[in-house]
């Protein structure tokens, strides 16, 4: 037993979680993010982690990151310069795209920017049919003319997609064979590797975009670890979109299934932490420095999501279709909003009080870090309002100049709309908290779930703060605070199982399938996710693997994901399929066609690798005593409020009334009239409301 490390990078902070296996005693450690080179801030505070707790590097077993590398660079436009081979034809289909439209009626809206431009996309001669057979020959001599036109290009990254690739790749390989010969050292990704599922653009896109952010993923990994291996730390894990992590040469294959992986980390605590308090269904709410994220997790299952655009307006709000570069990988299904403690408060033309999405940031963040932040922020805003406290935070680390907050309010806000600072401060935070339960309904009631039926895991640095307001707005009873919350986050990195997601197009209707043709089909997909984890070094009782199957009734154009079961697929495995599917479509949609012939469209295999469990405990006297014992605070009215510790949370069960806030190194919880918190044996913040 030793120490695992989890490092998450924030818009504001770079997190480092430790936790002790055999305890569960976690700890955090918080550094400034550092935009101009995240590794920096990542090295830095795992070395201050590990001196804080005195962390010998031979008793780190693991160390894991959730990177934002992969989603920057496509949102900022900075992937590599990237070549696309395709069948003749079809050099235009990253352009066409689908006819969906974020916004029906909007004349004047852009599609994203293509990622790989005209003059890179070259076309070769060879056709495949629907059926996998050849129709044309792949032409030689064609061929050879693409592969120079690529090598004099100087490309950083190649991406061939042929069609019809997923039934038959001879032809893909081939091109691919010809590439990686020509070009030592730059990627090649095919299609039928990356990706061997129906639906041709979707499958382009999502080898264009590991073309493009595979370059950009291999530099950094490769200076950090570098880096660790200098503090003799063992291999890295990156955490994936789909809740699991995975070594450094899983993800330089798959670079795609890196996006979202800070979000993701924080799901998956959540999902830990109501595992561990037998509450299995949770609403797991995010607040860090740049956004905001919610999650719903039911019956202590998460849900994931294949249909994501990464790059556009789908990361935020909601998922929308044709705002983004869509990546056919499983995400696990949250909201994010533009809501953050960095979210910058403005007016817009029609002098409207307004909240994000431009935010602060780490550099030069709120005006109240003294960094050289002019602008006002949530952040800012709890100042003014007394929730965080007027002197430092951190811990004493992180001085507050709250002149500067109220300054930064007054020239911005209240002024122009001729109210006190108090009062454009308490808007600010209406604002952003209307913004937040967006996110929340998007989860829950959009979903077809009652919000009042789950609790809120609050976490984050600016979750706890805003958590009761939220609570109340959806109905929600119950409020947990889990240990180190403002790095949750960082603590599902160590927390999560090894995972690959492996999927290939099967095509036939269920009543018709050839058996032998399926069960090889799934061998072949079984046999890469044992590779996987053999390669991982997991022992084989550590080891799972779980297949499941994408259906539809004939005609439709969406799918459904299916449990497949264990064993050799028969007949009856498929009838049990079918009517699995027959319910699934009753709950998701509220009916179901129990007559009309269903259809398999992929068949997919995950393979787990399952690590050591733990469960979290915060010991109380490390939080530390808060910087006050009162301060006035803004609930409705002005109020002298108790300041406590965790620690001075009462354990019982009646717990403090509020209104109080609880401070902490990490993050503040306040609790309003109305509600109560207690602390558990683990100390875990039970907040509810008053009866």
């Amino acid at each position: 037993m030793g120490w695992r490390i989890g490092v998450d990078i924030g818009g504001t902070f770079t997190d480092v979680a430790v936790l002790d296996e055999e305890s569960g005693r976690a700890g955090i450690a918080k550094v400034p993010t550092t935009p101009g080179d995240f590794g920096a801030a990542v090295i830095e505070g795992i070395r201050t982690a590990m001196a804080d707790f005195a962390i010998d590097p031979g008793s780190v077993s693991l160390v894991s990151h959730a990177t934002t590398v992969v989603t920057n660079a496509l949102l900022e436009g900075k992937g590599a310069n990237v070549a696309l081979v395709t069948t003749a034809g079809f050099r235009d289909v990253l352009e066409l795209r689908r006819s969906a439209r974020a916004d029906l009626y909007d004349l004047f809206q852009n599609a994203p920017a293509v990622l790989v431009p005209r003059r890179q996309r070259f076309e070769v001669a060879e056709r495949i049919d629907a059926q996998g057979e050849v129709v044309a020959p792949l032409d030689e001599a064609g061929l050879d003319a693409v592969v120079a036109q690529v090598r004099r290009l100087g490309v950083d990254a190649v991406a061939v997609c042929l069609m019809f690739s997923f039934l038959n790749d001879a032809h893909e390989r081939r091109v691919g064979e010809r590439l990686r010969a020509a070009l030592p050292g730059v990627p090649v990704f095919l299609s039928s590797e990356v990706l061997p599922e129906i639906r041709e653009f979707e499958r382009t896109s999502t080898t264009a975009v590991c073309a493009y952010v595979g370059p950009v993923l291999a530099s950094y990994l490769e200076r950090l670890e570098a880096a660790l291996d200098e503090l003799r730390l063992p291999p890295l894990y990156v955490m994936g979109s789909n809740g699991g992590v995975f070594d450094v040469p899983e993800a330089l294959k798959m670079p795609a299934g890196a996006v979202e992986s800070g979000p993701a980390a924080g799901v998956i605590a959540a999902q830990r932490m109501g595992r561990q308090l037998g509450r299995a269904n949770l609403i797991s709410f995010d607040m860090g420095g740049t956004t905001a994220k919610a999650s719903l997790i039911e019956d202590g299952r998460i849900e994931t999501t294949s249909e994501y655009e990464v790059g556009g307006e789908g990361n935020v709000g909601r998922w929308l279709h044709g705002t983004g570069h869509p990546i056919r990988v499983p995400v696990i299904d949250l909201a994010e909003v533009s809501a953050g403690g960095g979210s910058i408060a403005w007016l817009d033309p029609g002098g409207a009080l307004r909240v994000g999405p431009q935010s602060a940031g780490a550099e030069p963040g709120p005006a109240c870090y003294g960094q050289g932040g002019t602008l006002p922020t949530v952040t800012d805003a709890n100042v003014v309002l007394g929730y965080l406290s007027r002197t430092h935070l951190l811990g004493g680390r992180l001085p507050i100049d709250a002149a500067a907050s109220e300054a930064a309010i007054r020239e911005h806000v209240a002024a122009p709309l001729g109210l006190d600072v108090a009062e454009a401060a308490a808007g600010i935070v209406r604002v952003v908290n209307n913004s937040m339960a967006e996110a929340l309904r998007i989860v829950s009631v959009e979903r077809g779930h009652d919000a009042r039926e789950f609790g809120l895991a609050a976490f984050g640095g600016a979750g706890p703060v805003h958590a009761a307001a939220l609570a109340e707005e959806l109905g929600i009873g119950e409020v947990i605070v889990p240990p180190i919350p403002g790095g949750f986050s960082a603590l599902g990195l160590v927390a999560t199982d090894l995972r690959r997601d492996y999927a290939h197009t099967f095509y036939a209707r269920i009543d018709e399938a050839d058996l032998d043709a399926l069960n090889r089909r799934l061998a072949e997909l079984e046999a890469a996710a044992r590779t996987m984890l053999e390669n991982a070094g997991l022992p084989e009782a550590d080891r799972a693997i779980e297949r499941s199957a994408d259906c539809r009734y004939t005609r439709q154009a969406y799918e459904l994901t299916v449990p497949l079961g264990e064993g050799p697929v028969t007949r009856a495995l498929l009838d049990g399929l079918a009517g699995e599917f027959h319910d699934r479509h009753l709950r998701t949609y509220g009916h179901k066609n129990p007559d009309e012939a269903v259809q398999m469209v992929n068949v997919r295999v995950t393979a787990t690798g399952r690590l050591p469990g733990v469960e979290f405990h915060a010991d109380a006297a490390a939080s530390g005593a808060p910087g006050e014992r009162e301060r006035e605070v803004l609930f409705g009215e002005r109020v002298r409020c108790p300041v406590v510790a965790r620690g001075g949370v009462p354990a019982d069960a009646e717990g403090r009334p509020g209104p109080f806030i609880v401070e902490e190194m990490d993050c503040t919880i306040a609790v309003p009239p109305g509600w109560r918190a207690r602390r558990d044996g683990r100390g875990f913040i039970l907040m509810t409301r008053s009866a």
